[in-house]
This record gives structure tokens, C-alpha cells and sequence, in this order.
């Protein structure tokens, strides 16, 4: 399928054209990506070594830890590199190359999120099947489809932008390639393209965020059966998973439940999905958990313990 196109590469405008504010928006854009890595790679590792995060709660956020480190730097080291250059270009399959891995996933995040929601509806409702329920292969399962979920997402997605013609206007007034600035500089009439962006990430992101809100409502209203301490754990667990939802979805809705149109806001509500929303995730689920703080305690604790006990003996 080829793109009748003599657009070999895209000019981004970025976030800002002062110079003063790219640098400033360097460093930040920098350490936010430095905190979100490390920070969702160290509950990725914690999870995995530790035996005491065997659940299946666990189980999940390690890989949400993991997609949310690999989502950020499918956007924010080309975002910074581009923020020290005056001229801002990328070509054409680097920027489909973006396109595909972003809306990948961020799909299998939308999907993992709604088996994150499941898993804590089965430990409140059914405490008693959960282990049986959410047994290790049903675990996976959902892990694949998530992934499954994200790759078909992203490939209707990068299908449709790479069939349009791009035959003139290459300059796109935003930080990363994505569908509506795409859409804008297609030399052909997007309107019903538009139309199924909208209906494949908007309805995906909608549909979802309804069930998902369903759920918690169902969960809350299960919590008056519980005992004091039982309701207490359960909240705490269920408000984290609720926040990093709202992180996702407030953005991904506004972004994609609507006509194809580029606003001035677009780009902060991108800023939020793709650099914030990834750095927060980790420390929402980890500042709120005992369990995991004392698991990153005891591991990475007794790492730096032994060496620093190593370099005083040397």
C-alpha cells in the first residue's frame, strides 16, 4: 500500500518557538523522564525479585510500570533532543515509527487498566475464589490481550494515516506525531478518516472509562460488607487505581472524543498523557502501599547496605 506522497519528513513546532522556555522546558521535560524511568523500571524489578509481590495486584503494576517506562521514551527523549534544536524535523516512517508505538501503548495501558480493575473487583467480591479466579495463567491471558489490544489499536491506526497523500504542508503545529495534526496536512478530504479516529481511540477510551467507572461504583457499594480494616485496604487500593485512571483517561477523552481539530490546549493535554501521567502512575500506586515500600526496602535497602559495607572495607 503506498502513500502517493513527496513529504519525506515533518517540521514540528513543539511546545514553545522561545528559546528561553525550551531550555527551561529542557531540563524539566529531562528530569521528569529520568524520574519516571527509574521510578516504573525499580517497581518493575521489585515486583520480579520480590516473593512477597506475588499477587496478582502486583502482577500488573509491574507491567504497567514496565509500558508506562517504555511509552515515556517513545515520546520524551526525541521531545527533549528537539527542545535544544532550532529546527525540529522528523521523517516520515521515524514519525509513522512514533505514531505506531505510542498508540500501542497507550492502548494496551487501556486495556491493562480495565484487568487491574477486574483484579480488584474479584479480591473484593470474591476474597475467596480470588487465588482461584485470578490464577497465574489468567494473569497472562489478560497481559496478552492488552497487548493484543494495543497492537490491532495502533495498526488501524497507522493504516489509515499511511494511506492519505501528504503532498505539500509538511509543518505540524505540535511536539510528536499524532492523528489529528496528521490529518490536518493530508492533501485529501479526512473527514470520514476523522470520523474513525474518533470512533477507534475516542470510543475505546470512552466505552472503557464508563466500565471502568461502573466498576468502582460496583466495588464501593460491595465495601459496606466489609469489616473496618478490610474496607480501609480496599479503598486505598481501589483510589489509587481510580487517580491513575482519571491521569489516563480525562486526556485521552478530551484528545480523541471529538471532531478532527487541533486546539491551543491539545498540546498541554498531550504533555500530561504522554511525560506526567507515566511519572505519577508508579508513585500513586507505590506512596499508598506498605506493602511494596517495605518490599523496595528490603531489597534495594539491603543492596545499598552491602555496598556500602563493601566500600568501607575496600
Amino acid at each position: 500500500m503506498g502513500h502517493s506522497n513527496n513529504v519525506t519528513e515533518f517540521v514540528l513546532l513543539g511546545l514553545t518557538q522561545d528559546p528561553e522556555g525550551q531550555k527551561a522546558l529542557f531540563v524539566m521535560v529531562l528530569l521528569i523522564y529520568i524520574v519516571t524511568v527509574v521510578d516504573n523500571l525499580l517497581i518493575f524489578m521489585t515486583v520480579i525479585v520480590s516473593p512477597s509481590l506475588d499477587s496478582p495486584m502486583y502482577f500488573f503494576l509491574a507491567y504497567l510500570s514496565l509500558m508506562d517506562a517504555v511509552y515515556s521514551t517513545a515520546n520524551s527523549p526525541k521531545m527533549n533532543v528537539d527542545l535544544l534544536y532550532g529546527k525540529k524535523t522528523i521523517s516520515f516512517s521515524a514519525c509513522m515509527g512514533q505514531l505506531f508505538i505510542g498508540h500501542l501503548f497507550g492502548g494496551a495501558e487501556v486495556f491493562l487498566l480495565v484487568a487491574m480493575a477486574y483484579e480488584r473487583y474479584v479480591a473484593i467480591r470474591k476474597p475467596l475464589h480470588y487465588l482461584t479466579i485470578m490464577n497465574r495463567q489468567v494473569c497472562i491471558l489478560l497481559l496478552v490481550v492488552a497487548w493484543v489490544g494495543g497492537f490491532l489499536h495502533s495498526v488501524v491506526q497507522l493504516l489509515f494515516v499511511y494511506s492519505l497523500p501528504f503532498c505539500g504542508p509538511n509543518v505540524m503545529d505540535h511536539f510528536i506525531c499524532d492523528m489529528y495534526p496528521l490529518l490536518e496536512l493530508a492533501c485529501t478530504d479526512t473527514y470520514f478518516i476523522g470520523l474513525t479516529v474518533v470512533a477507534n481511540g475516542g470510543a475505546i477510551c470512552m466505552v472503557i472509562f464508563i466500565c471502568l467507572l461502573i466498576s468502582f461504583g460496583v466495588i464501593l457499594s460491595s465495601l459496606k460488607t466489609l469489616n473496618q480494616e478490610r474496607r480501609h485496604k480496599a479503598l486505598s487500593t481501589c483510589s489509587s487505581h481510580i487517580t491513575v485512571v482519571a491521569l489516563f483517561f480525562v486526556p485521552c477523552i478530551f484528545l480523541y472524543v471529538r471532531p478532527v481539530s487541533n486546539f491551543v490546549i491539545d498540546k498541554s493535554m498531550t504533555v500530561v498523557f504522554t511525560v506526567i501521567t507515566p511519572m505519577l502512575n508508579p508513585l500513586v500506586y507505590t506512596l499508598r502501599n506498605s506493602e511494596m515500600k517495605n518490599a523496595m526496602e528490603k531489597i534495594w535497602g539491603r543492596k545499598l547496605t552491602k555496598s556500602r559495607i563493601r566500600m568501607c572495607v575496600h
